[in-house]
This record gives structure tokens, sequence and C-alpha cells, in this order.
């Protein structure tokens, strides 16, 4: 897939293309947030990748953002991401970015850039500490796809607001190495409720905070294609993004 560029003929020429149903963008109006969707694997590839990209734009449409799908590592460059309020790392797997785009992301955060990593965000550039910190952790293992219990234990947060107390939910669960403690932890598995948890009682699985001046949001929900047809699921990843955006 071809590198991001943008002009203001070339981003009308990307909603044209982009959409499965009309824009209308009155004159004069506010133009929808930009979210660039990352799906770059250099390892395991999640067959759910173009279910949940699909599942983005249809969101965005509805909501007022626009999700841009790109495999391409030479999006990261300042002049690319500057256009977007949010990049998605969604299902991205071992080392999907060089030195220079790494320092460029970095760059994007520290000027007030946001991230969401999706699943296999955890599973994504282990030699980059700060990567590891802003995501919050990293993919250690998991047992077979299975239900389990979540604890929703933090509800003051547009991504867990919708949510009951427990969630039982049918996913792949992953083992977190090297969490980051400043993270705002959201929701947790109750490993009493599956087998083959390694966290023992405090096992996150979906968190927020703040990151060197931008803004991270990660939950480790979404190796299934099923998964995107939650609705609870998928009101989970508005908050978020709408969090992301600033927006709550």
């Amino acid at each position: 897939m071809r590198p991001i560029k943008f002009s203001l003929l070339a981003f009308c020429f990307v909603l044209i293309v982009n959409a499965q149903e009309p824009i209308n963008i009155q004159e004069g109006a506010k133009m929808p947030d930009l979210v660039l969707v990352f799906t770059k694997t250099a390892g395991y590839r999640h067959q759910a990748i173009e279910k949940g990209a699909r599942t983005l734009r249809q969101i965005g449409r509805t909501n007022g953002f626009i999700a841009l799908q790109s495999e391409s590592a030479e999006d990261f460059n300042a002049l690319n991401l500057r256009n977007f309020k949010l990049v998605i790392f969604l299902n991205t797997t071992m080392d999907v970015l060089n030195a220079q785009q790494q320092r460029s992301f970095e760059g994007y955060i520290k000027n007030g850039g946001s991230f969401m990593g999706i699943h296999a965000a955890a599973d994504t550039e282990y030699d980059w500490p700060w990567y590891g910190k802003l995501v919050g952790g990293y993919f250690e293992s998991h047992p077979e796809q299975q239900k389990a219990k979540i604890e929703v234990v933090n509800k003051n947060h547009p991504a867990t607001a919708h949510l009951k107390d427990e969630w039982i939910h049918f996913d792949e669960w992953y083992n977190y190495k090297n969490l980051n403690p400043k993270v705002n932890v959201l929701m947790k598995l109750d490993e009493s409720s599956y087998k083959g948890g390694t966290n023992g009682s405090n096992h996150p699985i979906a968190w927020y905070h703040e990151f060197d001046g931008g803004r991270a949001f990660y939950t480790g929900l979404g190796h299934t294609e099923a998964c995107y047809d939650d609705s609870d699921f998928k009101q989970h990843l508005l908050g978020a993004i709408e969090w992301c955006l600033r927006r709550k």
C-alpha cells in the first residue's frame, strides 16, 4: 500500500474513494477528524484486521471522523502525521517502523497527538522501550480462545460507561509483561473464569493514560472477526476514540 500524501485536492479524492456511502460536507462546515488506522504486520497477521478496519470506517461515518487504513510505514513522517488527530495500531505485529519513523511518531505524540492500540498492538516493537510505555505493556503469551469474565473497574470513561460491572466476552486473552504502572486501568480479567491466565489478580485488559504530551488508550480485545459485530465492543471502541480525539 502506498504512503498517504495529503493536499486539499488529494484529501477530497481520498474521501470519495474510501466512501462506501455518500459523504456530504456542507460548504463552511468543519472537516471531520482524520484517524490513521495502521495495520502493518511483520509477524502473525490477524484474520480480523480487514473486518476491524471496515468497522472503524463505519463507526467514523456516523460519528464525525474518517478512518483511513494504511500498511505503509512511510506514512510515519512529520508531514503526514500532522494531518491526523489519532493513530490507531490495529493488530500490528513485531517491528513495523524503522528508527526515523519511530522518531517521527514520538514527535507526533509529544506535540499532542493520540494513540490507540487494539489487541496485537501490544505484540509490536519490543526493541522500542518508549513504545512499550506508550502502549502500557507487551504481549507475553495467550491460551486458547475462550469466554472470560471481564471486571469493569472504572465506568467513568466513555469506553466503559455503557458496560455493566461484569462482561462475559469471547476472545483471545493476552498475558502481559512490562506493564506500565502509571496507566489508568478500566477493565481487568477474572482469571478464575477461564484457563491460562498468568497475570494473577491484577490482570488489566483495557487502560488509558496521558503520555509524553499526548494521549494513549489500549484494549486487549479484538482478536476475532466476531468481536467487530458485538455492539458492546463497538461502543467500547467508539468511546476510546472519542477520548483520544479529546471530545470527552
